[in-house]
């Protein structure tokens, strides 16, 4: 089978977040959150704050265009839900936005949007936790920045409190870095109840529970041998680049059908990629042969259908697109020499996935390649780096 790791590694260091925009997102997201605790009316009410979505999860690729690369807060709060309606608990943040914000903030549906020159934030604020889950939200496995692209944290990270964040790890003793993290490894794991976020349009507050989807992906790209995120990754970028129509399903609700259908144990990004779409492609045919959506389940909130606002006429486009992409796909990994794999690859990702180098004329079979393609093997496998969401 043709896996090419050199290439999907060159691939994904072009299509995943930039230096330039991690620091944007360091920028961004830390100064809301340093704002927020040392704002005089608002930290009275805030447990603490903590980060969500593709940025924690490490699925997201680089912003497309002019757009700029967005990171969402939690902001988990002391707010009594008999006491405050949605209404009223995100009232309480409009000073503080218009303090810090003006002119650059607008309310969406359950939470504000933050649109800055750099970054865009999306904050999002939850009513209190149980009295006993309340001191649980200073735990460095739910506040710390560690995704499961960082060093260390990649293999280590547990929902559990003993839990040291990398960058905390620096700055204690060998002997107690050695103790929190032996404890971390037998710890029962926290099973918490979904967070609730205030929604404008039914004025009521609606479950969430991001930490679910945090722990999951986790424990998802682990199972995976570390390949689950980019594979994620990868087939955000072949449906950006290949079908920004139907909107919907797109985001989240693409990347949780994702995880459904990536097999676990696999050996590489090739493998998990075509696998997954060929999953796709035959659990989901009856649904899009009846243009009937699928029920699918959110993590911690089983109530919550993640594709709910797709239509049942874009599900059946979407499953088209896959079953085409699961096809060429399938040729780029059966391909017997690396030219031709390569050129099945770039149909599915564009020209962001490396060219072969060209043969030595003897049809893309033999030479100093063993698996064909008359060249010499490259040698030399980009590395991609971890940490960048610290």
């Amino acid at each position: 089978m043709m896996e090419l790791p050199s290439y999907f590694n060159d691939f994904l260091a072009k299509i995943r977040s930039q230096e330039y925009h991690v620091n944007d997102y360091k920028t961004g997201h830390r100064t809301l959150r340093d704002r927020l605790k040392a704002d005089e009316e608002l930290s009275l009410i805030i447990v603490n704050t903590f980060l969500q979505g593709s940025y924690r999860r490490a699925t997201a690729i680089r912003p497309q265009g002019e757009k700029r690369a967005d990171v969402d807060v939690i902001v988990v709060t002391k707010l009594s839900e008999n006491e405050y309606t949605p209404k009223d608990a995100l009232e309480l943040f409009i000073p503080f936005l218009e303090k810090h914000y003006k002119g650059k903030y607008k309310p969406q549906g359950r939470s504000f949007a933050i649109e800055l020159s750099y970054v865009d934030l999306d904050l999002v604020i939850t009513s209190a936790p149980s009295e006993s889950e309340v001191g649980i939200f200073n735990a460095d496995s739910i506040i710390s920045d560690d995704t499961p692209e960082t060093p260390e944290a990649d293999e280590d990270w547990r929902l559990v409190p003993s839990w040291v964040s990398v960058g905390r790890r620096s700055t204690i003793s060998f002997s107690d870095k050695k103790y929190y993290l032996d404890a971390a490894r037998i710890q029962a794991e926290w099973k918490l109840s979904p967070l609730r976020i205030p929604d404008r349009d039914t004025e009521q507050w609606q479950d969430t529970h991001p930490l679910e989807q945090i722990k999951w992906t986790w424990e998802k790209n682990r199972n995976c041998n570390k390949y689950y995120i980019n594979v994620v990754k990868s087939l955000k970028w072949w449906r950006r680049i290949n079908h920004p129509t139907p909107k919907y399903p797109k985001g989240y609700p693409v990347e949780h059908l994702i995880g459904q259908c990536c097999p676990d144990g696999i050996t590489s990004v090739a493998e998990g990629v075509t696998k997954t779409l060929e999953a796709i492609a035959e659990q989901y045919k009856i649904n899009a042969s009846l243009k009937i959506t699928p029920s699918l389940p959110d993590h911690g909130v089983p109530s919550h259908n993640v594709f709910k606002r797709v239509s049942g006429d874009d599900f059946a486009e979407f499953h088209r697109q896959v079953c085409e992409a699961a096809k060429i796909a399938r040729l780029a990994y059966n391909a017997t020499d690396i030219p031709t794999s390569v050129e099945y690859w770039q149909k599915l990702f564009g020209n962001k996935f490396p060219d072969a180098p060209p043969n030595n004329g003897n049809g893309g079979k033999g030479g100093n390649d063993p698996k064909g393609g008359g060249f010499t093997p490259r040698q030399d496998v980009t590395q991609l780096e971890g940490g960048r969401f610290a």
